[in-house]
C-alpha cells in the first residue's frame, strides 16, 4: 500500500461548467442511439443527426483536449456516415473520455463537499 499522497491536479471553471453541461447530453445522445443500434445496427445515421450528435462532440473534445484520451476520441464522420453501432462505439469513448475527466478533477474538499478542482 502505498503512503504517497495523491498530487491534486487543477483544470479550469469553464472546463467544469461545460462538462456538466454537456454530460447529460451525450449521456442521452448516448442512450438513443444504443437503442436505435439494438433495433437495426447496421442502418446509418443520417446527417442531421450526425451533425447534430458532432455539435456537442465538438465541444466535448475542447475539454478533454489536454487529456491523454484526447488522441482516442473523433467525431462522427459526415461524409460517409456511421452505423447506428459504430456511433454507439464511438460514443462510449466519449462518455469514457468524460467520465476520466470528472474523475480527475471533482472532489470531494472539506467544507465545500464535491466541487470541481480549478486554478
Amino acid at each position: 500500500m502505498s503512503t504517497r499522497k495523491q498530487q491534486e491536479e487543477f483544470t479550469i471553471k469553464e472546463k467544469g461548467e461545460k462538462h456538466e453541461m454537456l454530460s447529460p447530453m451525450l449521456n442521452a445522445i448516448y442512450n438513443e442511439v444504443k437503442e436505435l443500434s439494438k433495433k437495426k445496427q447496421d442502418d446509418v445515421l443520417n446527417k442531421l443527426k450526425v451533425k447534430m450528435i458532432n455539435r456537442i462532440l465538438e465541444q466535448i473534445k475542447e475539454i478533454v483536449a489536454e487529456e491523454p484520451t484526447a488522441q482516442f476520441i473523433d467525431l462522427l464522420d459526415d461524409e460517409t456516415l456511421p452505423s447506428n453501432s459504430d456511433a454507439v462505439l464511438i460514443l462510449a469513448q466519449f462518455q469514457a473520455a468524460m467520465e476520466q475527466f470528472k474523475d480527475k478533477y471533482y472532489h470531494f474538499k472539506s467544507g465545500f463537499g464535491n466541487i470541481w478542482m480549478t486554478k
